[in-house]
């Protein structure tokens, strides 16, 4: 993180919120050599066990505060994390980490059972930051350390650098991570290999977003992960869940790897990063758990390496809503979830539906067996060979939210355990909403962002104005003048006539109450182009915003 040291650079163009240019499904897994130890595979990120692996936790600066690190190591593991992402130096700007010291680093993070994500620092900001090295000095730095990090493929994770560009020439990083990931693997490391963002690690050019998938598939071991860092850029629902539901969406592994509640550069929405990692098991490390300078003191999570005194942002991560005590997990390959556990529960009873309305329903069934412990439920939707989550529960029943009216639904249940282990799907229970009345608890802002002969482009955001998430949706209008959707992003369009529905995509579905998405679309017009009147989000109406 470059305002640790509080250094020079301005961030930011204008966040291009909800581009055309959709990221390219990752490519199959080929057959490759087995890892040994962290592997990714089909987007989501498994240790040695074979158990899929979450990652809750925090960075440490450990290469300025080298003395902190065993007492905050300790600290950060008993507040509930699983991981602890460490700053390190090659030499080039700090003082550098050796092999001894590394080694050092990596036998803290194991007795401590923390996931150890090791960085070096020394690349922040390069191309605009004059002190910043290449991700080549980074590599060479891996290699010369590389005997303190063989054989601990299990327990660490290897993020080449940190926020490796600036904001100048950033379509470089696209061939120089290519680069520095394959000269990683012909040098002989297998670990799960991390890689940031340009853009001081924000991405506002979408430079990784876009180039993702062909970074991924130059990875022989296709054992890379992508990591964003949210601040300023990261200030409202929409640009949070667009991002990292791209990389869901095209099946490409995404973590937010540095993040806070607030910053110089923005308000950053860190409820919508909490909630939306969670609901969609991503992981999340935030900054930092103590020592930051130059202004941004803020972001020390405990007041002068104090566990006793944490910061409002500290008691937001560790004990908020979605924060790391609520959601954290401990490795499997530390014993985590029941000393190895590898038994899955048993399968849930099918579900009964009650209380059906046009965008709910009460779920209900008989309850999973475990032999250390049941720790919740999945809800999906089933359709064909196809599942799409609804809900979560920590108990056997669960309601449903934001479905859409006059609509079949089949629904089946699975239990998970701490340990990640997951249950055969239940038996599937059919029902079908209601027809839609009444006002719903959402808004709806329409603008018409251009417009030139015969064509326009418009920008629609929604808003949850209730108390409930909204998994899933349907908004639907009718056009006044005959317009009609020649294009549509961040959601998928059907038109019949002047009635127009956009269903959400996968990256936008999810909307937190108090929270909102937004999509946008090219239309079509003739003569006179009244902007629609009157808005139903699955089958509701809603207010204008």
């Amino acid at each position: 993180m470059r305002r640790l040291m509080a250094l020079a650079g301005t961030l930011f163009a204008t966040l291009l919120l909800m581009a055309t240019v959709l990221t390219p499904t990752a490519p199959a897994d080929p057959v490759r050599p087995a890892a040994a130890g962290f592997k990714v595979t089909n987007g989501r990120l498994y240790d040695a066990t074979g158990a899929e692996f979450v990652m809750r936790g925090v960075n440490h600066a450990h290469t300025w505060y080298a003395s902190r690190t065993t007492k905050a190591l300790s600290d950060i593991k008993a507040l509930g994390a699983n991981t602890v992402r460490v700053v390190l130096s090659s030499g080039d700007q700090w003082t550098r980490n050796d092999a001894t010291d590394v080694a050092n680093v990596i036998s803290q993070c194991k007795a401590n059972k923390l996931i150890c994500v090791l960085e070096v620092h020394d690349t922040t900001g390069y191309g605009e930051q004059a002190a910043a090295v290449t991700l080549a000095k980074a590599v060479d730095y891996w290699i010369s350390v590389q005997s303190a990090m063989t054989g601990q493929e299990a327990y660490t994770i290897l993020n080449i650098g940190n926020e490796p560009w600036g904001n100048t020439n950033t379509a470089a990083w696209t061939a120089d991570t290519k680069t520095a990931i394959g000269r990683l693997r012909a040098a002989g490391f297998t670990h799960t290999l991390m890689v940031d963002a340009p853009n001081w690690g924000q991405d506002w050019s979408f430079t990784m977003r876009d180039n993702a998938a062909s970074v991924f598939a130059s990875d022989t071991l296709r054992n890379t992960m992508f990591s964003i860092h949210m601040y300023g850029v990261f200030d409202t629902a929409a640009e949070i869940t667009d991002y990292l539901g791209r990389f869901v969406s095209a099946g490409l592994p995404i973590l937010v790897g540095e993040f806070g509640n607030t910053h110089s550069d923005g308000d950053v929405d860190e409820d919508t990063i909490f909630s939306y990692t969670q609901a969609q098991k991503l992981g999340y490390l935030g900054w930092s758990w103590s020592g930051n300078g130059g202004g941004v003191e803020y972001l020390d999570m405990a007041t002068g390496f104090d566990a006793t005194q944490l910061s409002a942002w500290g008691q937001r991560i560790f004990n908020g809503a979605n924060g790391i005590k609520a959601t954290s997990r401990e490795a499997a390959v530390f014993g985590g979830g029941g000393g190895g556990d590898t038994t899955a529960p048993t399968k849930p009873g099918t579900p009964t539906t009650t209380g059906v309305t046009a965008s709910g329903a009460a779920l209900s069934w008989a309850a999973s067996t475990d032999a250390v412990g049941v720790t919740g439920y999945d809800v999906v939707r089933v359709s064909g060979t196809t599942e799409t989550a609804l809900a979560s529960s920590s108990t056997a029943s669960a309601t449903l939210t934001g479905l859409t009216a006059s609509t079949a639904y089949t629904v089946a249940v699975y239990a998970r355990d701490a340990a990640g282990n997951r249950s055969t799907r239940s038996g599937t229970v059919a029902f079908t909403t209601s027809a839609g009345t009444g006002t719903g608890s959402c808004a709806v802002a329409y603008k018409v962002a251009s417009q030139w002969q015969g064509g326009f482009g418009a920008d629609v955001t929604i808003r949850n104005t209730g108390t409930a998430a909204v998994n899933g949706w349907t908004l639907r209008w009718t056009f006044a003048n005959g317009q009609t959707v020649t294009q549509m992003w961040g959601a998928t369009a059907t038109q019949s006539g002047t009635q127009v529905s956009a269903v959400n995509a996968p990256y936008t579905a999810a909307i937190p109450a108090g929270g909102s998405v937004a999509f946008g679309f090219n239309g079509s017009w003739t003569g006179t182009n009244a902007a629609p009147t009157a808005f139903t989000l699955n089958g509701a109406s809603c207010a204008g915003s």
